[in-house]
């Protein structure tokens, strides 16, 4: 994906003005990057879902990973990545910070993408989840955390973007260890959240990189290939 860095604005983004890009956002939605990145994530999905109940029946039986993976379900919620969004933009508002505010009605236009597209997914699909309840397909805590991780990374460059996506990838993680969904939920949940975050994102950033299916011998994954700057 290309992107270029635009002068930085000077205006603190209104409350309105949220839902006018959000529209602006679905029209840009449909891309050759985005049917790249899904169309990744939906092989790589194909691929692992051999694994799937193997991989989450051993996450969830270790004791280990129960305590390591335990504050995911909280960090990786709703109320936390919506709440956050939310409160990154009063806070710019209430500060005047144009920087802040941008990055906060960014986050919020991320997460409201993200969720249409992740619900409509799961109710198309209706997968029933590891523990017998329903909508397992695609991991909503998951698109929502890489939908965040998508937009710090660009507007911040990968030294946010690197612990950024280390934390959605933890609580891609505690999904399998709370028996709550498989592999290639959580595969194509992170492909979900960084379509979102890189729509609302567009004009934003240096960074250019490749998103491409990674197969290895027993598993396979998604690579991030650096290709340079604008």
């Amino acid at each position: 994906a290309r992107t270029t860095s635009p002068p930085e604005s000077r205006v603190v983004p209104s409350f309105g003005s949220l839902f006018r890009d959000l529209g602006n956002d679905f029209r840009r939605l449909p891309s050759r990057e985005t049917a790249w990145i899904l169309g990744a994530a939906g092989g790589l999905g194909l691929a692992v879902q051999r694994q799937d109940r193997r991989v989450t029946r051993e996450a969830t039986q270790s004791l280990a990973l129960d305590r390591m993976f335990e504050a995911g379900e909280v960090v990786g919620g709703g109320v936390a990545q919506v709440g956050t969004a939310f409160a990154t933009y009063a806070l710019g508002r209430v500060a005047k910070s144009p920087r802040t505010a941008a990055v906060g009605a960014d986050l919020v236009r991320a997460q409201i993408l993200n969720a249409v597209l992740t619900q409509g997914v799961k109710l198309s699909v209706g997968r029933t989840r590891p523990d017998g309840s329903r909508f397992s397909f695609p991991s909503g805590h998951t698109s929502s955390s890489f939908a965040t991780a998508a937009v710090l990374q660009r507007h911040f460059g990968w030294r946010a973007g690197v612990p950024a996506y280390g934390l959605a990838a933890y609580i891609a993680g505690s999904r399998l260890q709370e028996n709550k969904h498989y592999l290639s939920d959580v595969v194509f949940g992170a492909a979900i959240g960084i379509v979102a975050g890189r729509t609302v994102t567009i004009g934003r950033g240096q960074a250019t990189f490749a998103v491409a299916p990674l197969a290895a011998p027993g598993g396979a994954g998604v690579s991030f290939t650096w290709v340079g700057r604008q």
